[in-house]
């Protein structure tokens, strides 16, 4: 299991370099990551439990150690957590059915 509180530490570090060869790329980047706070029609913690559900379907797990932490700083429970975890299976096995019938149309028209 990975440890989180490293892997952030990690992805900072690597971060800080990265933003010293390309700043403008991560201000663009931290300017979305913001825009949430900006317009505020969602709470933080709903745009918590959403970046952790993205962050499984893409598979990201320096977004999930980040994620996990900001929504455990705002309060978020792990049954709303659960809940987030819920929709993003469903989510992911929902696109399975949905490619499965391009494959039956392709075997159609093979």
């Amino acid at each position: 299991m990975e440890d989180w509180k490293q892997a952030r530490q990690d992805i900072n570090t690597r971060a800080m370099q990265l933003n010293a060869l390309t700043p403008d790329t991560m201000k663009g980047i931290a300017a979305l990551g913001g825009a949430g706070d900006k317009t505020n029609h969602l709470d933080a913690k709903t745009r918590e439990l959403i970046a952790l559900a993205v962050a499984v379907t893409t598979r990201c797990d320096g977004c999930i150690a980040f994620h996990a932490a900001a929504a455990k700083k705002l309060g978020v429970t792990v049954e709303e957590i659960g809940e987030a975890l819920g929709v993003a299976i469903n989510l992911n096995a929902g696109a399975a059915v949905v490619y499965s019938t391009h494959v039956l149309d392709a075997f159609d028209k093979a």
